[in-house]
């Protein structure tokens, strides 16, 4: 037998049986019975002529062999997927898929940008992944994403990198916090305070350590965390300051729950970009997603006025 008489539905059986661990939930997504899994995969394993999962106890694990043939498997079912997306975008994007990959910042607008694109063209799938910027370069690398929104794009990847949007940085406190109604705090008296920060690999963290270097300043790292969400409640709590994008605190400054602190030489803008990898071939559905953000992110990203109020 050869592996060159497989079929693309043993494939896609067996990407999905490596994807969950399972052949019952493999089974149960693909609306198939479990015998009919164990089937493909057997079938499968006879024309590869190795084992491509083992069981050990109850957990199910790929093989070495089945590493090496779940990456071509996927990068067929890519190569399809893209297929498929440009030959819906020749029927004049009334349908086609986009996957698009967001750092967690970028969360907090990418909603937006996706409605009104979906506006304009109702029947187009959208699959929203959001990760740190260590995470959403990996979905890159992989090509298992066809965009990405983030801010820095990656110096070490080859990507084609289209600057959309200001992301200013600012640092926060709580609203009794000493330093809250003081005007032009010098930056080495902000040094001084307990920082919550972001996880390293994160783009605000980078920022931040950006920032602080360029002035010989050393910050006090109180506690890191993954999420802007609890970093927002520990600053509220009392905790200490944070470094932090703009965009992701609209509500709380409208509430008074935040306060943004009056620093010398912030806000700190960088710029939001939406990126893909240059040897990349953009199905027409992504690429008029990417021009779309193109051309009305900053529009849909702009700081609503009594949100700019301190």
């Amino acid at each position: 037998m050869s592996i060159q008489h497989v079929s693309l539905r043993q494939l896609k059986v067996f990407e999905m049986a490596a994807a969950t661990g399972s052949f019952s939930k493999a089974a149960e997504l693909l609306h198939l019975t479990q015998p009919g899994v164990s089937m493909h995969i057997k079938e499968l394993e006879i024309n590869a002529g190795l084992p491509l999962f083992e069981r050990l106890g109850k957990k199910l694990f790929v093989t070495e062999a089945g590493q090496e043939l779940l990456a071509r498997a996927r990068e067929i079912l890519r190569s399809l997927k893209d297929a498929e997306d440009a030959l819906d975008g020749l029927k004049g994007l009334r349908r086609g898929r986009i996957n698009l990959a967001v750092v967690s910042t970028a969360k907090y607008f990418a909603p937006r940008l996706l409605a009104k694109f979906r506006e304009e063209h109702p029947l187009v799938e959208i699959r929203l992944a959001v990760n740190n910027r260590n995470s959403v370069i990996e979905q890159l690398v992989a090509n298992e994403v066809d965009l990405a929104i983030m801010g820095r794009s990656p110096q070490s990847l080859d990507t084609i990198a289209e600057p959309f949007a200001q992301n200013p940085h600012v640092i926060i406190a709580a609203p009794d916090h000493p330093l809250a109604s003081r005007r032009r705090i010098p930056e080495a008296e902000v040094a001084r305070e307990m920082f919550i920060v972001r996880e390293p690999g994160s783009g605000t963290r980078l920022a931040m350590q950006q920032f602080f270097e360029e002035r010989n300043l050393a910050i006090k790292v109180g506690m890191e965390m993954a999420s802007n969400e609890t970093i927002k409640q520990a600053v509220m709590a009392g905790m200490g300051l944070s470094f932090i994008s703009r965009h992701t605190i609209n509500l709380e400054i409208q509430t008074q729950r935040l306060v943004v602190l009056d620093v010398r030489s912030m806000p700190v803008v960088r710029l939001w970009h939406v990126a893909h990898l240059a040897r990349k071939r953009l199905s027409p559905t992504a690429a008029a997603f990417k021009q779309f953000v193109i051309t009305h992110g900053r529009e849909l990203l702009l700081v609503p006025a009594a949100a700019r109020l301190v």
